[in-house]
């Protein structure tokens, strides 16, 4: 944005009273708020009076207020996993470059992976498309997902079975499989070594929120063939120092 963009001072202190009702979660009334934020108290009534108005604030009594239906409706319109995906995407397209390979953003749905990112160099010769679900047991970004799923959900999931094999190296054995997600919990990286694809390697590391939950993953692919092709380590590092940038920003964010 333009620095010397006028911003609009009513608009901040509308946004500085929702911000402090929602923080204080309904303990203090417009004049104790008015205090902690340094808001003339009049100022004060007239935002509160605005925002329980437009539905996103309702009083609780004793001149307390909390979210209202407008403002909660619209939280439960985000998506948790989009936005951190929006949050990555930038410092995604930096590790594609830096990997010179594709690099792709996964979350889980209903069994399934669902891409919500992919970019870099060979980015369209990839079967793999943007939107695109694809079973989780087989790639580097699914057995992430399981790996951290609750024990029960991991268990439910290990038993849904038949596991299709797409090459000669796919994990199919249920027993197998659990012992290969409780490496990858154990390690916090996990490697599809051609199992979805002959010739091509991915690695794959977890996206998680403050609260240790993992939302997402991300895995960088690579030609078994290609010249520009990186070790593990060196990979798993470029790998987990992206993964951390992103987890700040998106705590940045909260």
């Amino acid at each position: 944005m333009n620095q010397g963009t006028p911003q609009i001072s009513s608009l901040k202190r509308t946004l500085a009273m929702l911000d402090a009702v929602i923080a204080d979660a309904g303990r203090s009334n417009i004049a104790g708020l008015a205090r902690k934020i340094g808001m003339p108290l009049a100022t004060a009534h007239r935002q509160v009076t605005t925002l329980v108005a437009e539905g996103y604030l309702m009083a609780s009594g004793g001149g307390r207020h909390v979210a209202g239906a407008r403002l909660l409706g619209l939280l439960h319109r985000l998506d948790e996993k989009q936005i951190i995906a929006n949050v990555a995407a930038p410092l995604l397209h930096e590790l594609a470059v830096r990997a010179r390979t594709v690099v792709q953003l996964g979350t889980f749905e209903n069994d399934m992976v669902t891409y919500r990112i992919k970019t870099g160099r060979g980015a369209n010769a990839l079967f793999t498309r943007i939107g695109m679900q694809l079973e989780a047991y087989c790639s580097g970004i699914g057995k992430v997902l399981l790996a951290n799923l609750p024990e029960a959900e991991r268990e439910v999931y290990l038993t849904s079975g038949p596991f299709v094999a797409l090459t000669e190296r796919t994990i199919v054995e249920p027993a197998r499989l659990r012992e290969e997600l409780d490496a990858v919990r154990i390690q916090d990286f996990a490697i599809d070594d051609e199992e979805v694809a002959p010739g091509l390697r991915c690695m794959a590391v977890p996206l998680r929120r403050s609260d240790g939950r993992v939302l997402a993953a991300i895995s960088v692919s690579q030609a078994l063939a290609s010249r520009h092709r990186l070790d593990d380590a060196p990979l798993l590092a470029l790998l987990a120092e992206t993964a951390q940038a992103i987890e700040r920003q998106a705590v940045a964010r909260d």
